[in-house]
Parts: C-alpha cells; sequence; structure tokens
C-alpha cells in the first residue's frame, strides 16, 4: 500500500522539520518565549486529540480561537520575527563573521579596568554576525577608528561629545559611538538596575551581539548575552568570559 511506503523525500521532509523546529527553540532558549511556545503546542495537541473523538465543544472553541490568533501571534511575537529574521539573513551562507581576536579582547578589558577604577560608566557593544548599521544610522555617530583602550576611555569621558549612549565595535575598530540602543521588552528586571541595564538586554534580545555595561554607580561590570545578563564580574575573569562567548563559542 502507497500510504505506508518511507522514501528518500520523507526522509528529507522529517529532517527539514526537525531541523527547523530544533532551530526555533533555540532562538528562543532562556527567554520567555519557550513557555508560549509550549503552549500553542499544547493548543495544537489539544486540537487533534478533540477532531479525533469529536468534541464539539472544544473544537467549536479552538475555531473561535483561531479566527484572531494568527492577529494575536503577531503582535505577541513580533520582537522575535524580527529577530528570527534578522538571524536567517545571517545564516552560514549569508551571514559574514566577524570575530574579533585576543588582542582587541585584551584592549577591551584593559578598557573596561580603567573605567571601573575612575568610576566612569558607558555600554561596549560588539558584533558578531549580525550588523547594527541602522542603529548607528539612526542615534549615532558614525566613526571608524582602530580599537584601543585609550580611545574607549577616552569617548566615555563625562566632558566628551560622545560620551552619552553605546559604542559599538566590528572586528578591530569601532564603528559607532553616542548610539541609542533599544530597551529590554522584557518587562522584569534585576531591582537596582537602570536604563543602562535594560538598553544592554534590549539590543542582544533583538540580535546576536555582545553588550558589556560598566555601572559607575556600582563600580561593577555584566555582560549581557541573548537576552540575559550576567552575575557582575571581577577583574580576573571578564577577559575569559569574554574569551569564551567571541572566540570559543561558533
Amino acid at each position: 500500500m502507497k500510504f505506508l511506503l518511507f522514501g528518500v523525500r520523507d526522509l528529507i521532509d522529517i529532517a527539514l522539520v526537525t531541523i527547523i523546529i530544533y532551530n526555533i527553540l533555540k532562538l528562543f532558549k532562556g527567554t520567555r518565549t519557550i513557555y508560549i511556545i509550549i503552549g500553542l503546542l499544547a493548543v495544537v495537541g489539544l486540537s487533534v486529540i478533540s477532531t479525533f473523538f469529536n468534541l464539539k465543544g472544544v473544537i467549536w472553541l479552538l475555531s473561535a480561537f483561531s479566527r484572531y490568533g494568527l492577529l494575536a501571534l503577531i503582535v505577541i511575537f513580533q520582537p522575535e520575527i524580527r529577530k528570527g529574521l534578522a538571524v536567517i539573513g545571517t545564516g552560514p551562507f549569508l551571514g559574514e563573521k566577524r570575530k574579533i581576536g585576543i588582542s582587541e579582547i585584551q584592549e577591551i578589558e584593559r578598557a573596561v579596568r580603567q573605567m571601573v577604577q575612575r568610576g566612569l560608566g558607558g555600554i561596549i557593544v560588539i558584533e558578531k554576525s549580525m550588523r547594527l548599521e541602522d542603529l548607528i544610522s539612526e542615534s549615532g555617530v558614525r566613526i571608524h577608528a582602530t580599537l584601543s583602550t585609550p580611545l574607549i576611555v577616552s569617548i566615555f569621558l563625562p566632558d566628551g561629545p560622545l560620551h552619552d549612549g553605546a559604542i559599538i565595535i566590528r572586528g578591530n575598530h569601532i564603528i559607532g559611538a553616542r548610539v541609542i540602543l533599544p530597551l529590554s521588552q522584557v518587562g522584569l528586571i534585576e531591582s537596582g538596575l537602570g536604563t543602562r541595564h535594560r538598553a544592554a538586554l534590549g539590543i542582544t534580545e533583538q540580535s546576536d551581539c555582545l553588550a558589556i555595561v560598566i555601572s559607575e554607580e556600582r563600580r561593577s561590570v555584566r555582560i549581557a548575552k541573548k537576552g540575559v545578563l550576567s552575575e557582575s564580574l571581577t577583574f580576573d575573569n571578564i577577559r575569559r568570559y569574554l574569551e569564551e562567548i567571541l572566540i570559543k563559542e561558533p
């Protein structure tokens, strides 16, 4: 019987569906969105069961939900949809990797150390695959300067014209300064943390970059990645943390 035959096309179909589901779950891992996805899967499962047992009341309820569900999902998942499309655009065939090296990480670590010691605050954003050109064009100042410790520190001096906002690093260059970052859409944030930390979370929710937050009040350093903020880091583990994320990770 034909419907029992299993061919190469079916194998490819199953493999592609598995890859798509895996990457969707990987994209939302560590965020509250994963719980929404689990809830949607539960609704799909309930729909299958209700159809199989002909549960007319449940079928009617799910049918009413589906009429407006798509629009609701688009609104709810707007940040994730934007992020997902950006990830597709920076895939292995379309994306361009711009990893920085050990020497650049050392320059950043020394700059962070000096900023903490001098009581300076700021956000250092490090690009990975996704370009942040639009943020620079909309709110920042475009520059193209070789990455160095003195330059980073001088940018964040209170009397400097570029100290507000964030700087953006691509490879071994600082490409933007005074960049205003989008604030986090999560809503809840650890008490005592302000706009600077929310901005670092926001940009990492929308791209695959890394954001280093230096707080002048607390004289602390935290790193945001994929919408998650690290604990306060010591000078001993800042460089190790950056190397782990920027060099060892694919």
